[in-house]
């Protein structure tokens, strides 16, 4: 079995012009803000150019208002100093945007058989370099330069490509569900399907690497794969 992977918290956006994209907090220091120099941006005129400021204090992330002018709120409340952050707070970046902090501790691999279905090609940027190499022309995976073999069924391999293809960004569950299993949004997939899929996924990947956990449950939210480089 692989190990239990070292998690690393993330931000996901729920709303505002950034909804939809995460950022995993692999620094020590982070500036939110309007800039384009910042680490997290926020293009909007409600957010200052530096906005606030994400911190690693020991095994803990804090979050610091920078003297904006529309403020910064956890959970609700006004930030007057440095606060610590929990898994599942919710700040508010001005009147604008809303991200909340997933924690190290969210984030957990689920036990997850393959299901059926093919679907379309999925168009997405093509991620850096890593341990996991996918060929999405040959339908072909490679894990620390050896070929995965047999090769991985269709929906697998879509499953496998949508996250490969996201270059560690979180997947939902729809979304999923819409490149696996193409036209069953309205008839629905089950959660046990998914987390056959998934489970099998893992199982095969481990055939080769059990050192690492490439596909990383983010609670409440979907799947990312943790990708190292060799």
């Amino acid at each position: 079995m692989p190990p239990t992977p070292n998690y690393t918290p993330m931000l996901i956006a729920q709303s505002g012009p950034v909804a939809g994209q995460n950022w995993v907090l692999s620094k020590d220091v982070l500036i939110l803000g309007r800039e384009p120099d910042c680490d997290i941006v926020i293009p909007d005129r409600q957010v200052s150019r530096q906005h606030a400021r994400l911190a690693r204090v020991g095994g803990t992330f804090t979050i610091e208002d920078l003297g904006s002018k529309n403020g910064t709120h956890v959970n609700g409340a006004t930030l007057e100093g440095p606060k610590a952050l929990q898994d599942g707070d919710l700040i508010q970046i001005a009147l604008i945007a809303k991200l909340q902090f997933v924690g190290s501790e969210a984030t957990m691999p689920v036990k997850l058989d393959a299901a059926a279905h093919p679907t379309g090609p999925l168009i997405l940027p093509r991620p850096a370099g890593g341990r996991l190499r996918v060929d999405s022309g040959a339908r072909r995976v490679w894990v620390k330069d050896q070929e995965l073999d047999p090769p991985l069924s269709v929906p697998q391999f879509r499953f496998l490509e949508l996250l490969h293809q996201r270059a560690g960004q979180v997947c939902s569950r729809d979304e999923v569900i819409g490149v696996v299993w193409p036209g069953a949004e309205d008839v629905g997939v089950s959660e046990q399907a998914i987390d056959a899929l998934v489970r099998r996924v893992r199982d095969r990947l481990a055939e080769l690497d059990p050192t690492q956990a490439y596909i990383i449950t983010v609670r409440g939210h979907g799947f990312r794969l943790d990708n190292p480089e060799k």
